[in-house]
């Protein structure tokens, strides 16, 4: 992911330049983010969560080599080159598996993992904040570190056998739930200076102490909560100045930028403000694709959008 690593340090000398990330497996809103990334000459990067995607085929009937012969599939009747399609694995944790012992959840978890990065996955999103079967009822930070390098060493291991680009790895313990807030939004609790302090220091505490002191510089994105989310009544907008010690907090870090989940819905100038506040990599899903389709994509006669259908249907849609 070197070219991801170059946007970050463009952004990191002062250049307000970020990227959005489609988290999503449908075929519809993929070719949305593929026809947008031929129509601006620009990279996409799609991601994949644990629970759609998976060893077992998650609910989507996919593994990771079938999801990436599905965008690639799509990305050749677009036109778009393999190489500007980053492919990302989001919530890489016990997320499917909290019903199991953490024995048995981490295991599967592993195999996960490299299955992920042996097909190509070079985003890696290190998710361990979910609790177990046999887990207290509060994890700490050292708990979730220790298992976030755990996980690390796995993407390493599997990345120096296999070969190819260096992956990189995106911590966060608070996470927003895939796919937008379950419940109501009120009292959106948004992550603090002090949060982000203390999941830094004690998961490169654990990367030391698990011997990768030498990959923690690709480590480059903190999954954190600016307080932005929506569910199916209502959307929290972005709100800069409540964010003003939380953004300048990540400057002191060279190599790092926040990550921003369940970003849809809100508008251009908010966007642009996420990211000139060093939220960088913008989450977004369904919603949020399908809409600049059919925003770029061209009127018919009847002033109706004329959509290509995707030739791949994954086999959870056919």
């Amino acid at each position: 992911m070197q070219q991801l690593i170059a946007r970050i340090e463009r952004h990191k000398a002062g250049e307000s330049v970020g990227i959005f990330s489609v988290c999503s497996a449908h075929p519809w809103v993929i070719r949305a983010a593929l026809a947008q990334a031929v129509r601006r000459g620009e990279p996409v990067l799609i991601e994949a969560t644990s629970n759609q995607v998976n060893q077992f085929g998650g609910y989507t009937g996919m593994t990771p080599a079938q999801f990436r012969d599905a965008v690639w599939h799509q990305a050749n009747e677009c036109g778009l080159p393999r190489y500007r399609v980053w492919l990302g694995g989001d919530h890489l944790g016990p997320n499917a598996w909290q019903d199991r012992p953490v024995a048995e959840a981490m295991a599967l978890t592993e195999t996960l993992i490299d299955d992920y990065v042996a097909v190509g996955f070079r985003k890696i999103h290190l998710d361990c904040s979910m609790r177990c079967q046999d887990d207290s009822a509060q994890l700490d930070y050292g708990q979730l570190s220790q298992r976030a390098a755990r996980l690390c060493a796995v993407v390493e291991r599997c990345w120096r056998l296999d070969g190819g680009e260096p992956p990189v790895c995106i911590i966060g313990t608070e996470v927003p739930v895939p796919g937008g807030a379950h419940e109501a939004l009120d009292g959106l609790a948004m992550t603090t200076p002090q949060a982000v302090e203390q999941t830094l220091s004690t998961h490169r505490q654990a990367w030391r102490a698990a011997g990768l002191e030498a990959v923690w510089p690709r480590v480059i994105e903190l999954v954190v909560q600016p307080g932005v989310e929506f569910d199916h009544q209502s959307v929290e907008r972005y709100r800069p100045e409540r964010d003003a010690a939380l953004s300048r907090f990540i400057e002191q870090w060279p190599h790092m930028v926040y990550e921003a989940h369940s970003t849809d819905y809100q508008s251009p100038q908010m966007y642009q403000e996420l990211v000139r506040d060093h939220f960088d990599i913008l989450k977004v899903g369904p919603a949020h694709c399908v809409k600049r389709y059919l925003r770029w994509t061209a009127l018919s006669g009847n002033g109706k959008a004329s959509i290509a259908r995707p030739t791949f249907a994954p086999p959870w849609s056919r």
